[in-house]
């Protein structure tokens, strides 16, 4: 509960993930589209197989006809992504003059998933919809001292990151493995906002 969550503070990051696992919504940065819109498909997803998480693309694998996605956030991965059971550990930040932060590293699962933007039209709110794979990466980060998601998006990496952009898609996101294209859809209707769907 957040009671017992509350006793990390001095362990930023590592509280944050744990309030995810918790069900609370969370978007970086201020991003309270994707904190809102994640903490309804968190309470939505209660009962599902699978894990739906705040994330981010943090670079990419440009290896031609091999293009791949590396989503990662500093502090902020959610651990019900995790294959394995996560382990802390302390590394330095790099910015904000802090004491070296705890955090929950470990690899991801596998499988069909989609990330979802959503964002702000100036005359309404729309989600944008890309639909990938979760994959193994190809080779070990020791180096990225924070958890990691890897994923190939479809069709392909040129077709759905044009769109991405024409659309107006940001670099915040959710990404489910619970829910489906269609399902996020049938979301958007209900709340009547726009949405669009890649892949």
């Amino acid at each position: 509960n957040f009671q017992d969550l509350h006793g990390l503070n001095q362990l930023p990051g590592l509280a944050v993930q744990n309030l995810m696992v918790e069900g609370f919504g969370f978007g970086a940065e201020g991003d309270w589209k994707t904190s809102a819109f994640l903490a309804i498909l968190k309470y939505a997803s209660q009962g599902k197989k699978g894990a739906t998480a705040f994330m981010e693309d943090y670079t990419y694998d440009l290896s031609k006809g091999k293009e791949l996605v590396l989503g990662a956030h500093m502090l902020e991965v959610d651990p019900s992504l995790a294959v394995t059971k996560p382990i802390i550990e302390v590394h330095p930040l790099g910015i904000g003059g802090k004491n070296d932060p705890a955090r929950l590293v470990f690899d991801s699962i596998l499988g069909d998933a989609i990330m979802i933007s959503v964002i702000d039209t100036g005359y309404g709110f729309k989600a944008i919809i890309q639909k990938g794979q979760l994959v193994t990466p190809p080779e070990k980060m020791p180096k990225l001292p924070v958890a990691q998601v890897m994923w190939k998006l479809l069709p392909n990496f040129k077709q759905a990151t044009q769109t991405w952009i024409e659309e107006g898609g940001a670099h915040h996101t959710i990404l489910t493995t619970q829910f489906t294209a269609e399902d996020i859809v049938d979301l958007a209707n209900i709340y009547g906002i726009e949405s669009v769907v890649i892949g």
